[in-house]
């Protein structure tokens, strides 16, 4: 697989920056435990080798619904609140009144005042206002892993939630915030796994003008030869 960049990479200077907009906007954040670190490094290592790990598959979807990842039909089911991988992309702050087009993209942090310091370092084109507004961008179209595979659900298997990676000894990057996704159900062998783009602001497929095609986890189940079967659930 081509994307195989396992977690988001932040400078110094973002993690500060994130650190100090989800202290002032009280945002919440899971503190990730021992199992969590667990499972993000068992991933993030099989990302970094293969793009995905064993007991998933990614097969091309009909009806022109792009690529879809599917839990292998010999697979264990994954249980609820399984790590599924951290969503990454290439991370940047953007005006929050820029239109964002990306299909990839997430907005975790918004209504981020900046320093006259940190606007001159983040938004250099940019003259100096202390009441402009930005947005965090984490956008996987270029860079990024398998979960930018991961179809939109109204019934979805998958959250995303945000954590906090602390020091540890999983050989895993101390974060201040990541977008990680965890199944909020038993997802069984050879079921699609899936998660809702939108929020409760519904601001992700109008920008984009497009009606996304109602499915579930059940609608395409991948057989035990691999193949895509299409059923009425």
């Amino acid at each position: 697989m081509k994307y195989k960049l396992p977690r988001q990479i932040l400078t110094p200077e973002v993690s500060a920056l994130i650190s100090r907009i989800v202290r002032k906007q009280r945002i919440a954040v899971v503190r990730a435990n021992k199992t969590h670190l667990k499972e993000i490094s068992e991933v993030s290592r099989a990302i970094a080798k293969s793009g995905l790990p064993k007991y998933l598959v990614s097969r091309k979807l009909p009806d022109g619904l792009g690529h879809g990842i599917f839990l292998h039909p010999e697979a264990e089911p994954l249980a609820k609140g399984r790590i599924i991988a951290p969503y990454s992309g290439e991370v940047t702050f953007v005006g929050q009144n820029i239109p964002d087009e990306s299909a990839y993209a997430f907005a975790p942090l918004c209504d981020i005042q900046m320093t006259k310091k940190e606007q001159a370092l983040f938004d250099p084109k940019n003259r100096y206002h202390p009441k402009r507004l930005y947005s965090l961008n984490l956008d996987a179209i270029k860079k990024g892993n398998f979960t930018r595979f991961i179809n939109h659900s109204e019934k979805p298997n998958i959250n995303a939630e945000f954590f906090r990676i602390p020091a540890n000894t999983c050989g895993l990057t101390p974060s201040p915030l990541e977008v990680v996704y965890v199944a909020n159900k038993i997802i069984r062998p050879g079921e699609q796994l899936l998660v809702c783009y939108e929020g409760e602001d519904k601001s992700y497929w109008g920008p984009l003008d497009i009606k996304p095609v109602p499915i579930t986890s059940k609608t395409f189940m991948l057989s035990p030869s691999l193949k895509i079967v299409k059923t009425d659930k």
